[in-house]
């Protein structure tokens, strides 16, 4: 008695289900979405019963609200043009879709069909079924761009240092998948979750060890050179060399005052004669010391959500510089993201400054102007006329203070308000630098009379022996006058 009581119930559920009825409800998968696109939903159920309802909802706030953005009532409405049946033995196929035109980010979501038939056995009493799908809306990123970390930044001489390549993307979403090549090729990085944001810190985290060779993959070795800084001694360099070739010197190449076991040895310098300075010296700076030709790239990758859902992506790549090598070396980011039939990319080619323009404002300064001294033909890119990454340019007066008591000034402009007659002939040094090179380019500042001030001095010289002309006069009269009383 006992084990016949599950079969009963059993038997009486079938029996209910065939009186109710039956009705199932499946809505077709869609895969991502680009924004923009138009996107249909697909309900299809089935039943053996007679249709009531039909209801789309889209689901808000989290799940805690419902959006009805589509109803059919059997009830009250003949029209089948958004549904579909086929006669199969005593079953009834429907779909009902829903159109979407051009979704945005907004329309990503849940989305529920919701399908009511009456039932079979009591027309008074509904039978209730749904399907749910989660719509993806997927955006392509909206900007690429290539940043150098910590830039502008000084050049070294003596000591490597390590230089961070940031690429920036923004508007996509999901996050998309960034990588770097270098002239054309994929650069095999080492993943770094500890990199620090901070260049100082990076030489713990990348161990520092020794090259051993060409081809083998490893890290600077440097040993600073106990030489003096050449900064003091460019110009009279510059003189030295003017005297005996008669054209512009190109320092820190062989030469004159080579560097031997670690001294730098030079000439005696001769007695300078502005004859032979010409408006513009250019002098290039290059690095002394060896490392290896084979760097680890280190990698580390970084993502937040913007406001308006997408994601921004910022992917660090990270090696010790090598300038001989990297100098005009084509370096490349590029994305791959699912709304992208093809992979964005930006590039940029590194390049060490190459002496800059000055341009001089005004060109023929008297004295009480103010005069500008601008660099021109500098730009930030990637073509064989731009300079990446971004110079720091520095401005020295040589042999003296800048006419405001400063030792330099940075910026690409030098200002000299109301300048005196003392700065004619001076010469100003201006330093254009990046982490791959530094360049010098020195111009003369001539300084003209001023006719102005100069009318203005005899006019006030005139009126002052005027005066003392009137005094001697007055002092005349007066001892005629005492005289005659007398």
């Amino acid at each position: 008695m006992t084990a016949l009581l599950p079969l009963c119930l059993l038997l009486s559920a079938h029996i209910l289900t065939l009186a109710a009825g039956y009705l199932t409800v499946v809505i077709e998968p869609l895969p991502p979405v680009v924004i923009g696109d138009t996107v249909t939903l697909k309900c299809n159920f089935r039943t053996d019963g007679n249709l009531r309802e039909i209801v789309w909802f889209r689901v808000v706030e989290g799940g805690s609200a419902k959006q009805k953005i589509f109803t059919y009532d059997a009830m009250y409405n003949t029209n089948y043009s958004h549904m579909e049946d086929n006669h199969r033995r005593e079953d009834l196929v429907y779909q009902s879709t829903v159109r979407l035109p051009e979704v945005q980010m907004e329309d990503d979501g849940l989305y529920e069909c919701h399908v009511g038939i009456y039932d079979r056995a009591s027309r008074d009493k509904v039978v209730l079924a749904s399907g749910s799908i989660i719509l993806t809306v997927i955006v392509p990123p909206k900007s690429i761009s290539v940043v150098a970390a910590d830039s502008p930044a000084p050049f070294s001489r003596y000591e490597a240092q390590n230089f961070t390549l940031v690429c920036i993307v923004t508007g996509g979403k999901p996050a998309p998948m960034v990588y770097f090549k270098r002239d054309g090729e994929l650069i095999e990085v080492v993943p770094s979750a500890q990199l620090s944001s901070s260049m100082g810190d990076l030489s713990k985290v990348l161990g520092l060890r020794k090259s051993r060779g060409r081809g083998q993959a490893g890290l600077w070795s440097s040993k600073p050179l106990k030489s003096r800084d050449l900064d003091d001694t460019k110009l009279q360099r510059s003189l030295s060399l003017l005297e005996q070739e008669g054209k512009p010197a190109q320092l820190g190449q062989d030469g004159p005052g080579v560097e031997r076991e670690g001294e730098l040895e030079l000439e005696p310098d001769p007695v300078p004669t502005t004859e032979v300075i010409p408006e513009t010296v250019v002098s290039r700076e290059f690095p002394r010391w060896v490392q290896s030709t084979d760097p680890l790239y280190y990698f580390q990758h970084r993502q937040q959500v913007a406001s308006d859902g997408t994601m921004e992506v910022r992917a660090m790549l990270t090696w010790s510089l090598n300038p001989q090598l990297d100098n005009e070396a084509l370096f490349s980011c590029e994305v791959k993201h699912p709304a992208l039939s093809m992979p964005m990319q930006a590039e940029v080619t590194l390049a060490a400054p190459r002496g800059p323009k000055l341009s001089m404002s005004p060109s023929k300064a008297k004295v009480g102007d103010t005069v500008r001294i601008t660099v021109q033909g500098f730009q930030l890119g990637s073509s064989a006329n731009e300079v990446f990454p971004e110079p720091l340019f520095t401005w020295t007066r040589v042999g003296g203070h800048l006419l405001d008591g400063r030792e330099e000034h940075d910026g690409r402009e030098l200002i000299l308000e109301r300048v005196p007659a003392e700065l004619n002939g001076s010469m100003f040094r201006c330093t254009a630098q990046n982490p791959l090179g530094s360049t010098d380019t020195h111009t003369r500042l001539i300084v003209f009379e001023n006719p102005r001030l100069k009318k203005g001095r005899e006019h006030f010289i005139d009126a002052a022996r005027h005066h003392q002309s009137l005094g001697l006069t007055s002092i005349l009269l007066l001892l005629t006058l005492t005289s005659e009383l007398t």
